[in-house]
C-alpha cells in the first residue's frame, strides 16, 4: 500500500516521451486504487489508505488535469494542423473520441474523488467497486488508443522545431518557463480599497481583470468540450471549489430563488447535481422545468452561464451516486426534509441518530432523493478584460441539435 516509487521523468526536450511516461504514473495511480479496494475491507482507513487515498487524489486532482490540457490544447491541435489524407481520416475520427473519453473520466473521477476524500480524512466510507473498476477500465482502453494511434502518428509527423513548441508549451503549463524564453508581461490588478459603510464607498469597490482574453477562434465547436477544457484550468488553477454552481429556479408564481450546489457529472446530456425533490428548488422545478446554471471562478476571471430545460436522472443514476456518497451522507438525505422547517437543531439530530440506529451500515436512497439533468439550450462562457470591456462568447443550441457561436457585447 505504501509503494509509491516514480521512475525519473523525461526531459520536455522529448515532449511524447513525458506523456508516455504520464500514462505509466496513471497506470500505477490506478494500481493504487485497485489496491485500496482490497484494502479497505479489511483495514478500513488506516494509515495506509489514507495514504494511497491522498497519492490518488494529488494524481487525479493535478497532474492528470494537466496531461489532458497537454493532448486537447497542444498535442491535438497540432496534430490535426499537420496531417493529411489518411492521418486525417484517422485523427477526425479519433480526437471527437478523446475529448469524450476526457469528459466521461472527468464525470467519473468526481464521483470516485468523494470517496476518496474521505477516506483521506481517516473515515470509513466505502470505496465502490463497481465506479473503480469504469474509471480504471475507461482510462486503460483510453492510454491504450493513444499509445496505438497518436503518439506514433505525432513521432512521425512533427519536426525538431515542432517538438520543441510542443515542449515549451507543456512547460509553461506547468509554470517552467523554457530556457531562453523571454517572461511575459504582467500587469498587476487595482488593489480595491477596504470598504466602508457609505454607499459611495461601495460604488468605488472595483478590482479590474486582465489575466486572458476570449475570441471565436479560442473556442471549441461543441460548448461541453469547451466547458471541459475550461473546467481543467479552474482546476489547475485551484480554484476553491471549482465544481460549485449557483442554480437558478423560478415557481409557479414567477418568482425566482438561487443556491449553490455542486455539480457531480457533465456530458454531452447535460450538467447534473442531486437534491431532495420535495425540496424548495424540487418543487420550483416541478412547477417551471426551466433553470439557469452559474460558475464563477474568480481566481481565472471567468463565469459560464447555462440556461436550459431540467429532468430528473434515472433511477438507476441516483442509486449509482447515492451509494457513492460515505454513509453519513446517505444517512443526513434519509433524515432531513430538506427545505422544511424545524423546531431546532437538537431536532434535527435527533432525527439523524433515529435513522442511523435504524439503519446501520445499509442505508437506503430514499424515492425522494435524486438527481437533476440541466439539458442546456444556451451556454455563454465569459472572461474578464480590462476595463469592463469583457469578452463573451455564446452557444445556443438550434433546432436540429447543432450550435451556432456569437459574440455579445459587454
Amino acid at each position: 500500500m505504501s509503494d509509491f516509487l516514480i521512475t525519473p521523468a523525461p526531459g520536455f526536450d522529448q515532449p511524447i516521451a513525458v506523456l508516455k511516461h504520464c500514462h505509466d504514473r496513471i497506470r500505477k495511480q490506478l494500481a493504487t486504487l485497485q489496491k485500496l479496494l482490497a484494502h479497505l475491507p479489511e483495514h478500513g482507513a488506516d494509515a495506509d489508505a489514507q495514504q494511497a487515498a491522498q497519492a490518488v487524489l494529488k494524481y487525479f486532482n493535478q497532474a492528470a488535469q494537466l496531461h489532458h490540457a497537454d493532448e486537447e490544447d497542444n498535442l491535438m491541435p497540432m496534430l490535426q494542423a499537420c496531417a493529411r489524407d489518411a492521418d486525417a481520416a484517422l485523427l477526425a475520427a479519433l480526437v471527437p473520441e478523446i475529448l469524450a473519453d476526457h469528459q466521461r473520466m472527468d464525470g467519473d473521477w468526481l464521483i470516485i474523488k468523494s470517496q476518496l476524500d474521505s477516506i483521506a480524512k481517516g473515515l470509513d466510507g466505502p470505496l465502490s467497486a463497481p465506479d473503480v473498476a469504469r474509471f480504471c477500465d475507461s482510462y486503460t482502453a483510453h492510454m491504450a488508443k493513444e499509445e496505438a494511434h497518436i503518439a506514433p502518428m505525432a513521432k512521425r509527423l512533427f519536426s525538431p522545431e515542432q517538438m520543441a513548441e510542443l515542449g515549451a508549451a507543456m512547460q509553461r503549463r506547468r509554470g517552467l518557463e523554457p530556457a531562453g524564453a523571454q517572461q511575459a508581461e504582467t500587469v498587476p490588478a487595482a488593489v480595491p480599497a477596504a470598504p466602508a459603510a457609505s454607499g459611495d464607498a461601495l460604488a468605488a469597490l472595483r478590482s479590474d481583470y486582465g489575466r486572458a482574453s476570449l475570441s471565436e477562434a479560442d473556442v471549441l465547436a461543441d460548448p461541453i468540450g469547451q466547458f471541459a477544457r475550461w473546467f481543467d484550468e479552474a482546476v489547475q488553477a485551484r480554484v476553491n471549489e471549482p465544481n460549485a454552481m449557483s442554480v437558478a429556479t423560478v415557481d409557479a408564481d414567477g418568482k425566482p430563488s438561487s443556491r449553490i450546489v455542486l455539480i457531480k457529472q457533465y456530458d454531452e446530456r447535460g450538467f447534473t447535481w442531486y437534491a431532495n425533490y420535495d425540496s424548495q428548488k424540487g418543487r420550483q422545478l416541478c412547477a417551471n422545468p426551466h433553470a439557469a446554471l452559474l460558475f464563477f471562478w474568480n481566481e481565472v476571471e471567468r463565469q459560464v452561464r447555462i440556461e436550459g430545460t431540467v429532468v430528473r436522472t434515472s433511477a438507476e443514476e441516483s442509486d449509482q451516486y447515492f451509494y457513492s456518497r460515505p454513509l453519513k451522507s446517505q444517512l443526513a438525505a434519509m433524515a432531513s426534509q430538506q427545505s422544511a422547517t424545524i423546531a431546532s437543531r437538537a431536532q434535527m439530530e435527533a432525527n439523524y441518530a433515529a435513522v442511523a440506529a435504524a439503519c446501520g451500515e445499509h442505508a437506503t436512497r430514499p424515492e425522494q432523493w435524486g438527481g437533476y439533468r440541466l439539458q442546456p439550450q444556451r451556454i455563454e462562457f465569459w472572461q474578464g478584460r480590462r476595463s469592463r470591456f469583457h469578452d463573451r462568447i455564446v452557444y445556443v443550441r438550434q433546432a436540429d441539435g447543432s450550435w451556432i457561436i456569437e459574440r455579445l457585447q459587454p
